[in-house]
């Protein structure tokens, strides 16, 4: 087994450095962008907006946890639109159709997505296809199995206390961002306090030495998308609470907003360096600007544009501190 010393040596004192700045950076970008919106809309800063903009980045924040293990890694989960998707309406079809429990459908629903990942983490770690493709054909298999069970029409018929999931509250606090904090916290746990967490920073940092380390690389990347999966299915059965049905067509295009919630918060694609907490920034400030461009009546082709402007800068400094780290050593 790696002992920390060996961690710190594969992930490097500067790399660190380098997330921390990105993360910093990240949040400054979200306090000023949030300030900016409560000051030109005065319908944003209000508790109805707040709790509902909470609860609506829940299921990208849930989802941004599991992906966050897959970049550190040096991979990328490109399905958890789809898988979403798909977890959400099995999961509704087992309680309308069949008629089992609320909770027997949420927990069928995040099984379905952690299948899905087993099939990303075994086409990666087992078959050897890049990240890229295995999760890019899951993401099509995934929207294809959506629309061949339920015949691209929404499934309704779940029972009123399915709700609670998406629309509960404790106390006052909406259910989803309790959600969002319990699942921080356990993907925290996982990265900093078990040997997954310490073998996904290895596996990202150099995969070689991972494997000359003896690292179960197979098996840790097989465990990774799973994760990711599961999360998925979580996320679509959160999102399928909120409307009270499963949407065939939900999720499209949901893997560039969780995506780029991991990137801008800290995480690099080139894999070794993220956190849970970074990538939870990132995740709110997609969802504080798209819900901001909602206020001022902003189309959402301007709202694209401008999450992929961020991502592109995001990327360029990640390369940049790269290359700067590259001469330095």
């Amino acid at each position: 087994m790696l002992d920390q010393s060996e961690r710190g040596g594969f992930l490097g004192g500067g790399n660190r450095f380098s997330g921390a700045v990105s993360q910093i950076a990240a949040a400054g970008v979200l306090i000023v962008v949030f300030v900016a919106l409560s000051i030109v809309a005065p319908s944003f800063l209000t508790a109805d907006n707040l709790f509902n903009l909470g609860s609506q980045t829940s299921v990208n924040a849930v989802m941004a946890v599991g992906v966050t293990l897959v970049i550190i890694t040096g991979g990328i989960d490109l399905s958890v639109g789809s898988v979403s998707a798909l977890s959400g309406v099995l999961g509704v079809l087992l309680m309308a159709e069949y008629g089992f429990d609320p909770l027997i459908g949420i927990l069928g629903g995040i099984a379905v997505g952690a299948a899905a990942g087993l099939v990303n983490g075994l086409l990666v770690a087992v078959v050897g296809l890049p990240p890229f493709i295995a999760t890019l054909g899951m993401l099509s298999v995934a929207r294809g199995l959506v629309l061949i069970a339920t015949g691209a029409v929404a499934v309704f018929g779940a029972p009123d206390s399915f709700r609670l999931l998406g629309q509960g509250v404790v106390g006052v606090i909406p259910i989803p961002i309790l959600l969002i904090l319990l699942v921080a916290v356990c993907g925290h746990l996982v990265l900093t306090r078990t040997r997954l967490g310490r073998y996904a920073y290895v596996m990202g940092s150099n995969m070689d030495a991972a494997r000359l380390s003896g690292v179960p690389v197979r098996k840790h990347t097989t465990a990774v998308y799973v994760l990711s999966g599961a999360l998925a299915g979580l996320g679509g059965m959160i999102a399928a609470s909120r409307i009270s049905s499963g949407q065939p067509n939900f999720g499209e295009g949901l893997e560039l907003d969780v995506i780029a919630a991991v990137v801008i918060g800290g995480a690099s694609l080139f894999g070794g360096r993220g956190t849970v907490w970074g990538s939870l920034i990132g995740a709110f400030l997609v969802a504080v600007i798209r819900n901001g461009a909602v206020q001022l009546d902003i189309s959402t082709f301007y709202q694209n544009v401008l999450i992929g402007v961020i991502i592109w800068l995001a990327v360029w400094w990640d390369s940049y501190q790269r290359r700067k780290l590259g001469a330095e050593t």
